[in-house]
């Protein structure tokens, strides 16, 4: 193990060997060797960046003296990129040592322009030459066109739209989908809220779901429109399926005076899927198995064949057992009521 006089003796030892190194005659020799070497590589350097070459800068942007009762309903760029061509030299001082300060665009001078102001590409490059040297070749601005869209103070409230595809898993269902906020409020030009009846959350799916999903989806930002919030929170909410079986009687509906459906049995059996939250609310009164006298006359064969007419809308895979009955038709008196004054 090293202790400190040995670090120092090591120490000594090295800087002895290295100061040897530095005075001896082969030392000098690459010393000399690699100064030539730099030597070459500066004037290589200068030779090459005094060539043609075109490179790429950002040039910030900047929108300035915009009233408060002013809403911007579209993206302002912050920047643009700017494709330049000059002496290797002046693109290094533009990398190395320039900083561009950032093209400012007075709101007051567009202001009788309408809501969609459009700022041409001659002027931006103008504003952009400005800051380049008088040699340096402007080649191309992107986005080569600026533009603005505003509004002052115009807004309505609109629904919020879920653009979804979520899919339960097996024995699952969705029961209920909750957004929050479920509407918000537009803001743009009055043409265009004029054409507004919604906003639209941005696409997602979801698969296998189980559990309860809760997630915070953004708005479909449309062109000139401001939505305050941008995004809305979703909840989808899941159950599970169970089996439930009710007896339900089958009754004739339309029938003549004095006829009267029998069948036998005269009830039957529905079987259904529902969620365990609304197992015990269903009862055998929420579905109605009803069969009109056209029917019975369209029937081919002895058996009447049934279905559910009414059932609860968050019930599924309806069964009825049996799926047909026999039947007659009954023929009952019919009695007048006649009445006579004196």
């Amino acid at each position: 193990m090293f202790d400190l006089k040995n670090i120092k003796k090591y120490y000594r030892l090295g800087v002895e060997k290295a100061r040897d190194f530095l005075l001896s005659k082969k030392s000098k020799e690459c010393l000399v060797f690699l100064f030539f070497v730099l030597v070459s590589f500066a004037f290589w350097m200068l030779q090459m960046l005094d060539g043609q070459y075109q490179t790429e800068f950002k040039v910030p942007l900047r929108l300035k003296n915009v009233p408060k009762e002013v809403v911007l309903t579209s993206d302002f760029p912050s920047e643009v990129n700017v494709r330049v061509e000059d002496r290797g030299t002046v693109l290094l001082n533009y990398m190395l040592g320039r900083t561009f300060l950032p093209v400012s665009f007075d709101f007051n001078d567009y202001k009788n322009m309408g809501s969609h102001v459009q700022i041409s590409l001659a002027e931006l490059q103008k504003r952009v030459s400005a800051q380049l040297n008088v040699s340096t070749k402007l080649l191309s601005v992107r986005p080569d066109t600026i533009d603005f869209i505003y509004t002052r103070g115009k807004a309505k409230k609109i629904p919020v739209c879920l653009d979804a595809q979520v899919e339960a898993r097996p024995r699952y269902y969705i029961s209920q989908v909750k957004l929050l906020p479920d509407s918000v409020m537009a803001y743009a030009p009055q043409s265009i809220l004029d054409t507004l009846t919604a906003a639209y959350t941005v696409p997602f799916s979801a698969a296998d779901v189980s559990d309860t999903l809760n997630k915070r989806i953004e708005l479909f930002q449309e062109k000139g429109v401001k939505f305050v919030p941008s995004f809305t929170d979703v909840s989808v909410y899941v159950d599970m399926f169970s089996e439930k079986t009710v007896e339900v009687p089958v009754v004739g509906v339309n029938f003549p005076a004095g006829k009267v459906l029998r069948t036998f049995p005269s009830k039957v059996h529905v079987t259904f899927q529902v969620g365990l939250k609304r197992f015990m609310d269903v009862t055998a009164n929420d579905f109605f198995i009803g069969v009109s006298y056209e029917d019975i006359l369209s029937v081919n064969g002895d058996k009447l064949p049934l279905s559910v007419k009414v059932a609860p809308d968050y019930v599924n895979h309806i069964r009825i057992s049996p799926a047909s009955v026999d039947y007659l038709i009954e023929q009952q008196p019919v009695f007048n009521n006649l009445s006579s004054g004196e």
